[in-house]
């Protein structure tokens, strides 16, 4: 295949790209300029997608001896990640920038030039697995390396770009394994930190970051009763399931902490309650997809409106949880895939993301719109 390989600078991807070009693909390097105005050092292991990191992805393409090229995506990126971050929280959302980055970044921006240019497939670093079922359908599954599966980030992936996702490193048992294979190839990358945080908030400061972008509205705090227990400064630094920096006047009934349970910045109102009403007992969003056959083709349902057993995730790095899902209507009229877990999930907010798994397959994902709590509001 003529493989583009989306090099990141970080020895994941490097590995990646190096195992594609020993496959006998014929493989060009790639590194996504994602802002105008980089840092020109990366802090410590924080962000990605520097000036530093695109010579990393250089020095890592020399090596292999592939073409290497830097594109720019930063209006592209600013639109659609990092405009719809800030809109999402200015909404009272909790917005996931990686989600959105892969699915309207490097799995559709990048492979719409890649697939025009000539190229069979994406090659990423991302640690998951694709297979083929009986039929010839390609399905998305989780790594071999549990600690380090990234499905979760996947899940947004369509059909037709799974068809075009190529992810060397599934089969590997270990972040370690990559490392070391890394040094042996003489990869300068074997060791770099991975990255973390927000790639485009490089101090790791959201809620400042946040705070510029968005503007100061003050507000209340109120309980679920609506009691007015506090104010707050803008509702868009707090996050559903905070406990820490609430600074409430009014002391709860019994006495014991309160937590941040909804933000309506609509209203300029934060909402806060015991931690037992963080307990979400459904999950629904209007805004989902599946990855490869959907419940009917794959045989999960007879029909749609059926409703089929699986399990959700709801953080990148959270524990499963069996739950039956189906897909009716809302009150708009509009379908939406609805999320029942056998247990309450904990601390669930509106914009994260819910990916449905099917033993290691994962089936789609819908962005969250609404939750219901596991807990009356009288309770």
């Amino acid at each position: 295949m003529r493989v583009l390989a989306a090099m990141s600078g970080g020895v994941d991807s490097a590995v990646a790209a190096a195992r594609a070009v020993d496959a006998g693909h014929d493989v060009v390097g790639v590194h996504l300029a994602l802002s105008r105005m980089p840092g020109t050092l990366r802090t410590g292991s924080r962000g990605c997608c520097t000036i530093e990191d695109s010579m990393d992805a250089q020095r890592a393409a020399n090596v292999l001896g592939i073409p290497y090229y830097v594109w720019d995506f930063s209006e592209r990126f600013k639109a659609d990640v990092v405009d719809d971050f800030i809109a999402e929280y200015a909404a009272g959302r909790t917005p996931n920038p990686c989600m959105r980055c892969n699915e309207r970044i490097k799995f559709a921006a990048l492979l719409e030039k890649a697939l025009a240019l000539g190229f069979d497939a994406v090659a990423t670093g991302h640690y998951a697995k694709i297979t083929t079922d009986a039929a010839g359908r390609r399905e998305l599954h989780r790594a071999s390396a549990e600690a380090k599966d990234q499905s979760y980030v996947l899940g947004v992936l369509t059909t037709e770009q799974l068809a075009h996702a190529y992810f060397p490193l599934g089969d590997t048992p270990s972040k370690q394994l990559v490392r070391e294979e890394a040094a042996r190839r003489g990869l300068s990358v074997a060791q770099k930190p991975d990255s973390y945080d927000i790639c485009f908030i490089s101090d790791g400061d959201t809620k400042g970051w946040l705070a510029e972008k968005v503007g100061a509205a003050p507000g209340d705090i109120v309980d679920r009763s609506g009691a007015v227990v506090g104010a707050h400064d803008g509702a868009h630094a707090y996050t559903v399931g905070q406990r820490r920096g609430l600074r409430l006047g009014t002391p709860a009934a019994d006495g014991k902490p309160r937590f941040v349970l909804e933000v309506r910045p609509k209203e300029r109102t934060v909402v806060v309650g015991p931690k037992a009403a963080l307990a979400v007992a459904e999950v629904a969003g209007t805004r989902f997809s599946w990855a490869g056959a959907g419940p009917v083709a794959s045989g999960l349902v007879g029909a749609d409106g059926d409703a089929f057993g699986c399990e959700v995730q709801i953080r990148a790095h959270a524990d499963p949880v069996p739950a039956i899902a189906r897909v009716t209507t809302d009150a708009a009229g509009s379908a939406e895939l609805v999320i029942t877990p056998e247990t309450p999930l904990d601390g669930v907010a509106p914009g994260q993301t819910a990916v449905v798994y099917v033993g290691t397959r994962v089936l789609g994902q819908c962005t969250i719109d609404r939750t219901v709590s596991a807990v009356p509001v009288d309770a």
